[in-house]
């Protein structure tokens, strides 16, 4: 992932937030669907995604359903509804954090106190 360390602690809630979008995704899916999105600056690998989605499994955040296509099995996720709402506060939790961030980057002109 480029800048690897600012992404890390946003990776869950990106998953959540195109599993949201998009109703259920496969991995790769995802990883590709990021990487469109991003016009190919953020790459999520293998190695960051599927850790990151089995989490998310264990927390009862996403349910996997296993589906044949072209004769193989492949392993779509989707949100739960414990994962519906949590998306919800992850989005504003994230929200929160960008606009914080906007201000000490791009600070006002100082206000005086």
């Amino acid at each position: 992932m480029k800048n690897s360390q600012l992404y890390k602690g946003s990776l869950n809630t990106i998953i959540m937030k195109l599993l949201e979008e998009n109703g259920k995704m496969y991995g790769y899916e995802i990883t590709q669907k990021v990487k469109a999105i991003t016009s190919g600056e953020l790459n999520i690998t293998e190695g960051a995604l599927y850790p990151a989605l089995h989490k998310l499994e264990a927390e009862g955040i996403l349910d996997v359903e296993m589906e044949k296509v072209d004769n193989r099995m492949r392993k779509y996720y989707k949100l739960t509804e414990k994962g519906t709402t949590e998306t919800v506060n992850r989005l504003s939790e994230l929200e929160d954090f960008i606009r914080n961030m906007q201000s000490l980057v791009n600070p006002s002109p100082k206000l005086e106190f």
